[in-house]
């Protein structure tokens, strides 16, 4: 059995630069344990290198605490940005053994979740941004459904976007595959969207 065949979230991720930008100001990293799997996307404010500093620094953090919950991540995020410029930031964490999941947005990064039925829900995010002043923000439970997709994005991903019916589709590379060849390579902001689907559970 393959390393791929063992996973169960498949993850695809499309990423680029804003117009005229070499760094993307986006940061991401995912990760699947024997027991969870994380997935975070941050937005530094603004564009370019300073604001991939901050976006960069926020995902070192995650890495370093993956076993810790969304709360506990999130304010271990705001402490390591003092003096840096902010961000915003969505986590999502699934627990295998209790077949749930957890996830907290703040700021313009975008969660949406679509069923087998394809029914699609969008998550309302926390307002503002981190940037090493403590805020109230609020963490969203739910249950893991098979085949479930979570989708993350920063907002170079419109909501024209988010309404085009490639997102139903059951393969996340295919639709973070047709998502670029839509949208191409010009966009006005650094843009970056990460298909997830709940491939199993042993």
């Amino acid at each position: 059995m393959s390393e791929l065949d063992k996973q169960r979230m498949q993850v695809s991720v499309y990423q680029t630069a804003k117009k005229g930008n070499y760094y993307c100001g986006d940061s991401y990293y995912y990760k699947e344990t024997e027991d969870e799997f994380i997935c975070a996307l941050a937005d530094g404010l603004g564009s370019g290198e300073y604001a991939k500093e901050s976006s960069q620094a926020v995902m070192d953090v995650i890495e370093e605490n993956i076993f810790s919950s969304v709360d506990e991540i999130i304010k271990v995020c705001n402490e390591r940005l003092v003096g840096k410029r902010g961000v915003v930031l969505g986590v999502l964490k699934v627990n295998f053994i209790s077949n749930a999941y957890s996830f907290s947005s703040i700021g313009n990064i975008g969660i949406m979740t679509i069923t087998d039925k394809q029914e699609k829900k969008r998550s309302i995010p926390n307002a503002g941004y981190l940037g090493g002043y403590k805020r109230p923000f609020k963490v969203f439970d739910g249950t893991m459904i098979p085949g479930m997709i979570f989708i993350m994005f920063s907002d170079g991903v419109n909501s024209m976007d988010l309404s085009s019916k490639y997102f139903l589709g059951k393969d996340v590379e295919r639709i973070t595959e047709t998502y670029a060849a839509m949208v191409g390579q010009n966009k006005d902001d650094d843009t970056t969207l990460i298909a997830m689907k709940f491939a199993k559970s042993e």
